[in-house]
């Protein structure tokens, strides 16, 4: 897999994990410990993404 494939892949996945964010947050009652590990995953890739120069 080249850069540019990881980088397309990464932001995929990074817009996948906002999604279900705001899915979660749209419940009665949100699971704060699922949002709180769909946010960190998200953080990871931005991280990744930034170390990449590719935001």
């Amino acid at each position: 897999m080249n850069e540019q494939d990881r980088v397309s892949m990464l932001k995929t996945k990074h817009t996948g994990l906002e999604e279900e964010i705001v899915l979660e947050n749209k419940h009665p009652q949100p699971d704060e410990v699922i949002v709180a590990d769909l946010k960190r995953q998200k953080l990871r890739i931005k991280d990744e993404l930034a170390s990449m120069n590719a935001l």
